[in-house]
C-alpha cells in the first residue's frame, strides 16, 4: 500500500491555445460550415476569441433558435476539418511529462466537446492522464476538484477564475487571447510567457 501522506499532485490543463494552437483546424471547420449552410463566418475574427463555449461564437453568426443545430453540425463536421490541421503548442508535450516525470497527474479540463478533445490529443501525442470536456470558466472547477488539482494551466481569463474557485494555484501562459497583464489582472498566481518555461517552475514548485 502506497503511504497516503503526500497526495498526488494533479495538474490541469486548458487545452485550445495552452497545450494545442487549434486555430488552424478551426477556422477550417467555420469555413466549412459557412459553405454548408449559406451563413457568412468570419473565421479569422471567431480564431482570435478561442476559449468560450461554440455557442457563444455561434450566436454572433446565426439566429439565436438556430446555435443549437449548428453547434452539433459544427461538432460532427470537427473531427474530419480541424484535427490534422492542428499543431502541439511549444513545450505542450514537456509540460504533460515533467508533470508525470515527478509521480504526477496531467489532466485535460477544457470547454471543447470532449469527443474532440480527446482527437487532438491522440492526434498530437499527448498523452494526458484525464480528459474532462465541456466545461468552462467557473464550471472547470468542478472538474478540477473532482480530480483534486493543485494546479491549472490556462490562457484565458476565464481559466484563471475556474482555477480560483477550484482553489488551484493559477497559472497561465500568454499564448491566447488574453495578454499577460490582463492575465495577471484577473487574479494569475503564475504568468509564464509560454509552456517551455513550465518544467522549470514546476521543479521549483514541487520542491
Amino acid at each position: 500500500m502506497a503511504h497516503m501522506t503526500s497526495p498526488v499532485l494533479t495538474v490541469g490543463f486548458d487545452l485550445d491555445m495552452t497545450l494545442i494552437d487549434s486555430r488552424p483546424g478551426i477556422h477550417a471547420c467555420y469555413l466549412a460550415l459557412s459553405e454548408r449552410t449559406g451563413t457568412y463566418i468570419d473565421a479569422d475574427l471567431a480564431i482570435t476569441r478561442l476559449g468560450p463555449p461554440l455557442e457563444e461564437e455561434l450566436v454572433n453568426w446565426f439566429p439565436a433558435d438556430q446555435v443549437a443545430a449548428m453547434a452539433d453540425v459544427y461538432r460532427e463536421m470537427y473531427p474530419t476539418h480541424a484535427i490534422t490541421g492542428t499543431l502541439a503548442m511549444a513545450g505542450a508535450h514537456e509540460a504533460i511529462a515533467a508533470v508525470q516525470a515527478v509521480g504526477g497527474r496531467a489532466i485535460v479540463v477544457t470547454a471543447k466537446y470532449e469527443p474532440n478533445a480527446k482527437l487532438h490529443l491522440k492526434h498530437l501525442g499527448i498523452a494526458a492522464d484525464a480528459v474532462i470536456g465541456n466545461l468552462w470558466a467557473e464550471r472547470k472547477a468542478e472538474a478540477l476538484r473532482e480530480y483534486g488539482a493543485g494546479v491549472y494551466v490556462g490562457d484565458h481569463t476565464g481559466d484563471v477564475r475556474g482555477a480560483r474557485i477550484a482553489e488551484a494555484l493559477s497559472v497561465a501562459v500568454a499564448t491566447g487571447p488574453c495578454d499577460a497583464e490582463e492575465l495577471r489582472t484577473a487574479g494569475a498566481d503564475v504568468v509564464l510567457t509560454d509552456l517551455t518555461a513550465f518544467p522549470a517552475w514546476l521543479d521549483q514548485y514541487a520542491a
